[in-house]
């Protein structure tokens, strides 16, 4: 019999080194950075290799022949195939660059959904999707008629899915977060995929908050499609993914259109590039691109189950402070068990508005995200206007938990 053998633990000292924004003060205190499920830091390997892309190899992709063309043509297909490797993607040309995981869901909304749903299709989703998960359907449905049908959330933070078989009866399409931004909840993304299989429709995950903090394997999944994006895993904005089966993007029609994602045009009409190609018009985001290959690179080099074990233990004790701290004047949103979640702890304190204690972290150097966390939705369901929200990340430790505890009973001080 296999025994699991846990992963070794991280190593956040050294870690926290390659990550020099974390050397910079704020009003006089040590930074604290816990807003990593907003935007996470970027290591030095990162910065460096985009400052070196720049100022030796900087081209135009796909098109030059000369050297410098091709040097970058090659470092930016390298970083789709190591993207690729990521996800455990079958292929690295089901892997289409995008600004971010937001564009890439408005790729799928726009072009596989505007040609195969209509006033008698039905798309499933949840009450705890970003709006970037939310939004195009809503579109959709305003636009073409089509009908939306809702995962509910319970008091436990899990979504109900008693009614799950009734939900997606008729169902074209599922389209579900991998991991809540709010809540943290971990959805069974393989047994809705499954089920929504069985039931003739495709699935749709926001890996958002998913791939740059869990093992990923897309085929595990069960996807048809997996949005996410490279700043919250430790690589530059502008740049994001969308992988697809091959089949469903050779069947897609371009969602812009422009050069790169040509075959050939002529005055009567065009023909496409290959994919992915072919939803890829104009100039990419080339040291974008090149960028987030590296970070790929360093958390690999840590190892994904490595970081999910890191920022479970991490979300356990935080949660486990805030309690025994707290107690009553403080809630906790989401799942009870840091199994059941990501590394996001969403929290009230007494009455006093999540801007207000955000305001007095970051005065104790503490940097938390305050507001709706785009999912207004789910926010009226938990009857609040905003949380505030913690997030971890791979340089994160105790230390950082213990400074965010700490730093919430002055907001007693400054709110009485």
């Amino acid at each position: 019999m296999e025994v699991s053998v846990p992963p070794a633990p991280l190593d956040v000292a050294r870690i926290k080194k390659d990550f020099p924004v974390l050397e910079r003060p704020v009003h006089g205190k040590r930074l604290v950075y816990l807003d990593s499920a907003s935007s996470a830091q970027k290591p030095l390997p990162v910065i460096e290799t985009m400052s070196r892309y720049y100022e030796t190899t900087h081209a135009n992709v796909h098109r030059g022949v000369y050297e410098l063309a091709q040097e970058a043509t090659r470092l930016f297909e390298e970083a789709r195939a190591k993207v690729a490797k990521f996800i455990g993607a079958p292929s690295a040309d089901e892997v289409v660059f995008t600004k971010n995981a937001t564009e890439a869901i408005n790729l799928v909304a726009y072009s596989w959904g505007r040609h195969n749903l209509g006033a008698s299709g039905v798309v499933v989703a949840s009450d705890i999707e970003h709006h970037a998960n939310l939004v195009p359907w809503l579109q959709l449905r305003e636009e073409k008629g089509t009908q939306l049908r809702f995962l509910r959330v319970g008091d436990d933070g899990m979504l109900q899915l008693g009614d799950l078989a009734r939900a997606l009866d008729g169902a074209k399409l599922l389209a579900v977060t991998g991991a809540s931004n709010v809540l943290g909840t971990l959805p069974p993304v393989r047994a809705l995929a499954d089920a929504a299989h069985a039931a003739g429709a495709l699935v749709l995950v926001d890996g958002a908050q998913y791939v740059a903090h869990m093992p990923t394997s897309v085929r595990d999944l069960g996807a048809d499609f997996v949005a996410f994006t490279g700043h919250k895993m430790l690589g530059p904005t502008g740049i994001g993914a969308l992988w697809a089966r091959r089949e469903l993007l050779d069947a897609m029609p371009p969602f812009l259109t422009g050069g790169e994602m040509i075959r050939d045009v002529r005055l009567d009409g065009f023909t496409t590039n290959d994919v992915p190609w072919k939803f890829e018009a104009g100039t990419p985001p080339i040291a974008e691109a090149i960028g987030l290959g590296v970070a790929v690179d360093y958390l690999q080099a840590l190892g994904m189950s490595a970081v999910r074990a890191h920022e479970q233990a991490l979300t356990s004790y935080a949660m486990q402070a805030l309690k025994e701290r707290y107690r009553d004047d403080i809630v906790i949103y989401g799942p009870a068990r840091a199994a059941e979640r990501c590394g996001i702890v969403s929290f009230t304190y007494r009455d006093i508005h999540a801007h207000d204690i955000s305001q007095v972290l970051d005065e104790a150097g503490v940097c938390v995200r305050a507001g709706h966390h785009c999912a207004k939705p789910l926010m009226r369901q938990l009857g609040v206007s905003a949380t505030a929200r913690a997030s971890f990340s791979i340089y994160n430790d105790e230390a950082d938990v213990d400074a965010l505890v700490d730093a919430i009973a002055q907001a007693d001080a400054v709110f009485g």
